[in-house]
């Protein structure tokens, strides 16, 4: 039997095919067979994380128990003591929520290099999942907590990898009904464009970019010894082959689930036609980034002005967006380079904010057309392309050979 890394073989979607048939005609027809949906995801869960990867599986299955038990855990207690909302307990159970996460990360660094042994595909974007249910049942936004319809949220394997993130009570609203047939029609119909699209930016343009162009220029920067236009060319295929490869698993993902009935929500949304830093974020991968600003962002800034921290507000939201850009970028690694993308972007984030400021105080002065936006879509694309290489780990192999410091 051959195992997959989900939408990375083209043979892995006559798979998707066989096992999604009737689903899809049960959905057409009104009904949804939620007993089939789960014998798929199993299925599809044992072709990723099955075969000589076995230990992967093991580590998936006991992470799953402890959330779905750890969620439950919460749930009940704000449930029996709703009155008693005590902030310790919240953030004891945030922070078990995060420990295997954690451990999965800061195990290479610590043991040369060496992987976790509870560490598997996809353990960052579950953790959001647990960790964002916490939030809001704390918040009193989510009420009802059912381990097997969390189990099912957590384990939905068209995006259990690399996402997108979905909330849980989105999920669990399309999950428990069956949409109209009219409604079913216009998502197949958008799946089925949505996976033609992922075809062409996934196996034609990402291997373009990363596969035919991306090997050679990196061959002749390194030959050219330090810095040169080789590495400007670099920056430039590197940030599309990531683009295109990463944008086109979110389109498979996103496609896949509409066949099935749910609405996971779109990842990217032409990221590099942005005119500032913020709107690139509010296109680049979305989910994520709505996450650390829902979860990580507000509720910093609502922290720090409730304990009156700093007097200012746009201090509070300075502070608060170099620190949430860090923690995205320590999620991505403990290197340098990780983590200077992360404060690169905090600090664009900051600039940002005080360029529009200065710009709604003298906007009689600032010219604003077709033009001054095309600048502002260079300015911003060149930015991220940059930020982009720096994330990519070159510049420490050209300059530093991969040292660890």
């Amino acid at each position: 039997m051959k195992w997959y890394i989900p939408y990375g073989d083209p043979t892995y979607f006559i798979w998707l095919i066989a096992a999604l048939l009737p689903l899809m005609v049960g959905l057409f027809y009104g009904h949804r067979f939620k007993g089939y949906q789960t014998l798929i995801s199993l299925f599809f869960l044992v072709l990723t994380f099955g075969g000589p990867n076995w230990q992967t599986g093991i580590a998936l299955v006991a992470y799953v128990v402890y959330q779905v038990l750890l969620v439950f855990g919460y749930s009940y207690y704000r449930q029996r003591r709703e009155s008693s909302n005590k902030g310790w307990v919240f953030v004891l159970a945030v922070v078990l929520a995060i420990a295997p996460l954690i451990v999965v990360k800061i195990t290479p660094a610590v043991q040369s290099g060496k992987q976790s042994i509870i560490g598997f595909l996809g353990i960052s974007y579950l953790t959001f999942k647990v960790v964002q249910t916490i939030m809001e049942t704390r918040d009193g936004i989510i009420k009802d907590y059912h381990p097997i319809l969390f189990a099912q949220f957590l384990l939905f394997f068209p995006t259990i990898s690399s996402g997108p993130i979905d909330r849980y009570r989105r999920f669990i609203n399309d999950y428990q009904k069956v949409p109209t047939q009219e409604d079913y029609l216009d998502l197949v119909q958008k799946g089925v464009w949505y996976i033609f699209m992922g075809f062409l930016y996934k196996f034609i343009l990402a291997y373009i970019f990363g596969t035919v162009l991306l090997p050679k220029i990196q061959f002749d920067a390194l030959m050219a010894h330090g810095f040169s236009w080789y590495v400007i060319g670099y920056m430039y295929v590197y940030s599309m082959d990531l683009f295109f490869d990463f944008a086109g698993y979110s389109l498979f993902a996103v496609g896949i689930s509409c066949f099935m009935g749910i609405k996971t929500p779109m990842n990217f949304n032409y990221p590099f036609k942005s005119k500032n830093i913020k709107e690139f974020w509010n296109r680049w991968h979305m989910t994520l980034s709505f996450w650390f600003r829902d979860y990580i962002f507000m509720r910093l800034v609502f922290f720090l002005m409730k304990h009156r921290v700093f007097k200012s507000r746009i201090v509070t939201a300075n502070v608060c967006y170099i620190i949430n850009m860090l923690v995205m970028g320590f999620w991505h690694g403990e290197t340098w380079y990780y983590i200077l993308y992360g404060f690169l972007h905090g600090c664009a984030l900051v600039t940002n904010d005080a360029w529009l400021r200065y710009k709604k105080k003298h906007q009689a002065k600032i010219p604003h057309n077709k033009v001054t936006e095309l600048i502002a879509i260079f300015i911003t694309f060149n930015f991220v392309c940059f930020t982009f290489l720096i994330f990519s780990g070159f510049l420490d192999t050209l300059f530093f050979k991969g040292k660890q410091f």
